[in-house]
């Protein structure tokens, strides 16, 4: 695998890395809680002046100790802080102890055995909760869930630091959990900052630099990673000057029925601004004017009959197909589609209504060519893969899903997750709320065909696919906002997201 994507570790191993940074650097701990402490900080005060009064709610561990080194840092740069030392079952660690004895005096400290009365948080224009960090091992009792329920309580903006106190790094939580407005987590994302069950709690979340061992993330291993830029930048094909259309590839997409023929319009055009040398769109008879005359640097192949597709045409010519967008799920369709995977051998792309025929009828999975790419929603993944009991479950029936056909498996969404037949799992986080219209996925489908049948790998085509329809989304929701964004301004700014990429 090309090096760039960011690796996401589970609990043991982001404490692994602390110790191995302390170790082969060397840096004494107490030091890398200061560079912790000091990009923390650096980010704040890019948010907030100094007009803010802070409040910081510290535990007893490393993570109340961070909350300790942000106090001095933000008193030193002018801030008004009030500290809460938040007295529980844990024991007070060595590096709590240092940067409580470098707090200066200044800085007013209450010492808490229960929850404040009045709620003292509601002063504060910003809570920062430092009570437990990464390494909480069971849910928030007593004292602890007191203490976060009166935060939440408080008409303040709540800052995390490193994660909010009460949520589990990579495994299913419960309340109570700080509901943080941002997240400043270390170095690396935390798989729990990607599920959507962990929204309400994460808010807003960024990492930031502190320079942990390079070495250790190198050789950490991992099946869950997010997709970056650098790496994406590195398995983009270029062209040359004698190149053709020829050389890009020859896609196929099998789209529309009476009724839904913009669903084939738009994934026409996203697959031809991705990059694909000649696009045929095989369509019912109806659909014949409506391509010809929206997209018409398509050429068109007609089905049999007027409102559905119902045969497949010949599929020797073609390095990619795409299917799904608008096709309905009419009995002469479902035939159509098994016929397709028995001609086609080559990794198809399996979108929408290709996908609720396909969970109709299970026994037809098997035929599913090894490679090909599904792009279930939400709704359509529970009809694939079955109920899930929280996020992370579903995580891991995805990741099951994709190994056992094959294939790739990209649920979409927020972070929407690339599931390979390898058992590894990308995030993909460009894209926004505005995104969540009619159209988006088909523009998906569209890319991705193109994308195959440029000659990328099947993996390589879903993270740029997602990547990019992403990006483009983002691009679009700037000028035309979350809530007037369309489809058609995602297609246009499909150009200006690969030149970003290049």
């Amino acid at each position: 695998m090309i090096a760039g994507n960011v690796k996401i570790l589970n609990s043991e191993q982001i404490k692994a890395l602390d110790a191995y940074t302390i170790a082969h650097e060397p840096i004494a701990s107490i030091e890398l809680m200061e560079r912790a402490c000091r990009a923390f900080c650096s980010w704040f005060a890019q948010q907030f002046d100094e007009t803010k009064r802070i409040g910081i709610v510290c535990g007893t561990g490393n993570n109340g100790g961070d909350g300790l080194g942000i106090a001095r840092l933000l008193h030193d740069w002018g801030y008004t802080v009030r500290v809460w030392m938040l007295h529980g079952s844990a024991p007070e660690t060595d590096d709590f102890k240092k940067n409580f004895e470098r707090l200066p005096k200044e800085v007013e400290v209450t010492q808490l055995i229960a929850a404040p009365e009045n709620n003292e948080f509601a002063k504060c224009d910003v809570l920062i909760d430092a009570i437990f960090g990464s390494g909480l091992s069971r849910p928030a009792q007593g004292i602890y869930a007191q203490v976060i329920e009166a935060l939440n309580q408080a008409d303040a903006t709540r800052v995390a630091v490193d994660i909010p106190s009460g949520l589990f790094v990579d495994k299913p939580s419960q309340d109570p959990i700080v509901r943080a407005h941002h997240t400043i987590s270390f170095q690396l994302p935390r798989l729990a900052f990607l599920m959507p069950e962990n929204h309400p709690y994460v808010g807003n979340w960024i990492t930031v630099d502190i320079g942990l061992s390079k070495e250790y993330i190198a050789q950490a291993e991992t099946t869950n990673h997010l997709l970056s830029k650098k790496y994406l930048k590195k398995i983009l094909k270029s062209r040359s000057t004698f190149d053709h259309k020829g050389r890009f590839g020859h896609a196929l997409l099998i789209a529309g029925s009476y009724g839904k023929m913009g669903a084939a319009v738009l994934a026409s055009r996203a697959a031809l601004r991705s990059g694909t040398g000649l696009l045929t769109v095989h369509c019912p008879k109806q659909g014949y004017t409506i391509l010809q005359s929206s997209v018409p640097e398509a050429m068109v192949s007609v089905d049999e009959d007027e409102d559905y597709v119902t045969r497949v045409p010949d599929v020797g010519a073609y390095n990619a197909i795409g299917t799904g967008p608008g096709i309905g799920v009419n009995k002469l369709t479902a035939k159509a589609l098994a016929g397709l995977m028995e001609k086609f051998q080559k990794p198809l792309v399996l979108d929408a209504d290709a996908l609720n025929i396909l969970a109709a009828n299970t026994s037809m999975q098997a035929m599913i060519p090894v490679g090909s790419i599904l792009t279930p929603h939400p709704g359509e993944f529970k009809r694939l893969a079955g109920e899930w009991k929280s996020d992370f479950d579903r995580l891991e029936r995805q990741r099951k899903l994709a190994v056992g056909l094959k294939s790739v498996v990209i649920l979409k969404g927020a972070y929407s997750s690339i599931a390979t037949p390898a058992g590894e799992v990308f995030f993909n986080d460009t894209g926004n709320p505005g995104m969540a219209k009619g159209g988006s996925g088909d523009a998906l489908t569209g890319m991705l065909t193109a994308l195959l049948a440029r000659g990328y790998t099947p993996v390589e085509a879903a993270q740029l696919g997602c990547w990019l329809h992403g990006l483009a989304g983002d691009l679009a929701m700037h000028e035309k906002g979350v809530e007037g964004l369309i489809t058609t301004d995602l297609i246009e700014k499909i150009p200006d997201a690969l030149r970003a990429l290049q």
